[in-house]
């Protein structure tokens, strides 16, 4: 790699410096392209602050705001832009005629206009490190054909790069015309969009360097401007751990699972509505913590408050815990966050806070904030969950049943092939009456109990009685005694 390929300049967003493997290669041209409305301007932004903070001169070509409007919305958003030079290019008063001063642009290439001494004359004069042109594709209209437009383009990009500037511009398609045939200006190009998943960057071309490929979920915020998530890449990451067997400080839970669960393994625990299943996940965290170690419960389907207040109620109070920091609660809404969103703040916990236990507790809350149906939820939980084994984290997944009773199935959701234990809560009807059993599928780890147990939930905590060895069909849900 040359030393012009190795000169790396902060794009002003880190989670896009992350997927561009370092951010941009400078010196170079580089476009955000996107239909109205999907931040490229505010792109733009964070690219000129950046280099302000470096100690570089950033210069703003702005051809569909004025300098005040810009200055105000950016201010909005957080942006001060007081340091940035601003050049008013907005189309109101601009010809396309120069005086004969070419620079270095041929006269065919600017026949009767002006806008581009304009620009040359604003780089002679502040010799900027940073470009942003916002947007390119407005110079369409103060052209006389798209021939022109399209050599004075491209005029442009070569003068830019050969006065040694890094530049970064917008561009937008319109139902006249699409800005496809003016990619090849640009050593790069990222395209940013709202989906039914939200909105999203992906970096479609990166010259002399290798990057993170892929849709990567995006928020805008007042006041933070663009938040980027990239994609969990979950062999990127890894460290040393021992699979330790950790008790669940439920001894009839310890003995089905032959002994507790590992360290590092992934425990799925699935049942109908209201059977239990994230009183059981909260009982695995809880006692992580109280262990010393640090929990974090992500919540898709419940409130803090009734969260705190369940736990409080059955015997399982974290208030204490909570407190001193060993473990964490996180009301997470599921139609406001992306799936890479909720990953980085996942990662946020285990390589930041030092979290050793995740409680991911719904899985159908989870695939509201995919917007998109069971293959994808496989795909995103399977690269979270192998990054948090990769991590040495144990993880608690509940995945909720719809049917009460019928037969048997461990997830409707296809993510028991993550597991590496099963826990399976069951209602059954004994003699008129509702009852619970809980028994565990699989262990990948070792040896377990395979008997079914009865399950109940009170003010005082879990309890697991005997086996059920008077019951016959009880996975069916409608048992019968056995005979004496």
């Amino acid at each position: 790699m040359s030393s012009r390929e190795e000169h790396r300049i902060s794009s002003g967003l880190a989670g896009l410096d992350e997927i561009l493997h370092g951010g941009f290669i400078g010196e170079r041209s580089y476009t955000v392209r996107g239909d109205s409305g999907t931040g490229k301007t505010i792109a733009g932004y964070h690219f000129l602050t950046a280099g302000v903070a470096a100690g570089e001169t950033a210069l703003y070509f702005a051809f569909e705001e004025t300098a005040n409007d810009i200055a105000t919305n950016a201010a909005g958003l957080g942006f001060d832009l007081d340091d940035v030079v601003i050049e008013d290019m907005s189309p109101s008063a601009t010809q396309f005629m120069d005086d004969g001063n070419y620079t270095v642009f041929g006269p065919g290439e600017v026949e009767a206009t002006d806008i581009v001494s304009q620009i040359s004359d604003a780089i002679e004069r502040h010799d900027p490190d940073r470009v942003f042109i916002d947007p390119l594709t407005l110079l369409r209209h103060l052209t006389p054909d798209e021939y022109q437009f399209k050599r004075t383009a491209a005029s442009l990009m070569s003068y830019l790069k050969e006065r040694g500037i890094t530049t970064l511009f917008t561009t937008q398609s319109t139902a006249e015309q699409s800005d496809e045939d003016l990619q090849y200006l640009a050593d790069g190009s990222i395209t940013m969009r709202r989906t039914e998943r939200g909105r999203e960057l992906e970096v479609e071309k990166f010259r002399g360097s290798g990057f993170h490929s892929g849709p990567h979920g995006i928020r805008i915020d007042g006041g933070r401007g663009i938040s980027v998530f990239p994609s969990l890449v979950p062999e990127a990451h890894s460290r040393a751990f021992d699979y330790e067997t950790l008790p669940t400080d439920i001894d009839a839970l310890d003995g089905l699972l032959g002994g507790g669960i590992e360290r590092g393994s992934i425990t799925l625990i699935s049942g109908p509505s209201g059977v239990g299943k994230s009183t059981t996940g909260t009982a695995l965290a809880r006692a992580s913590a109280r262990r010393g170690q640090k929990a974090a419960a992500y919540l898709f389907e419940e409130s803090d408050r009734s969260f705190s207040h369940r736990s409080e109620a059955i015997g399982m109070g974290i208030k204490e815990l909570r407190e001193e920091g060993s473990f964490e609660v996180h009301e997470i809404e599921p139609l406001s966050i992306s799936a890479d969103e909720f990953a980085h703040q996942v990662r946020a916990g285990v390589e930041e806070r030092g979290v050793d236990f995740v409680l991911l507790d719904g899985t159908a809350g989870y695939r509201l904030a995919l917007g998109n149906p069971d293959t994808e939820l496989r795909q995103e939980l399977h690269a979270l969950c192998r990054y948090l084994r990769n991590m040495g984290v144990t993880v608690a997944l509940t995945d909720e049943l719809s049917s009460v009773t019928g037969n048997f199935q461990a997830s409707e959701s296809h993510v028991s092939y993550l597991a590496d234990s099963v826990v399976f809560i069951r209602y059954i009807e004994v003699g008129g009456e509702i009852q619970k059993a809980i028994g565990v599928l699989k262990k990948r780890f070792g040896d377990f109990e395979s008997t079914l147990r009865a399950f109940r939930v009170a003010d005082d905590g879990i309890h697991i009685g005997a086996a059920l060895t008077d019951l016959r069909g009880v996975l069916t849900g409608t048992p019968t005694r056995q005979p004496d």
